[in-house]
């Protein structure tokens, strides 16, 4: 049986093996523009709704709720939802999902 080894070629490119690097290099920036950008920038506006929700707003929990926002306290992650005129639900900013309509404030039933 007769194994010819076999050789690369000792001599590289003119670019010194960046030819393999440039493609690459290419599909990374490819990836950010067209995937990591977008996504950062939906997280960033998401982010800034929620925290100028205020009283009145009509909101959308990630649970499917629809409701007006009855309080907002500064010092908590909280929001206090009214989902109809006998239920209130506290819920966390992170789980508002969409703010539908800005309403006129809420009057305190208290």
């Amino acid at each position: 049986m007769l194994i010819i080894p076999a050789y690369l070629p000792l001599q590289a490119g003119p670019f010194g093996g960046l030819e393999v690097l440039f493609p690459m290099l290419m599909m990374v920036v490819i990836f950010y523009f067209l995937l990591i950008r977008p996504q950062q920038q939906r997280a960033k506006e998401h982010q800034e709704l929620i925290s100028k929700v205020r009283r009145g707003d009509t909101v959308v929990t990630s649970g499917g709720f629809i409701g007006r926002v009855t309080k907002v306290p500064d010092n908590t992650d909280e929001v206090e939802v009214e989902l109809n005129d006998q239920m209130k639900v506290r819920v966390l900013r992170s789980t508002l999902m969409d703010v539908r309509a800005k309403g006129e404030p809420v009057k305190d039933a208290s």
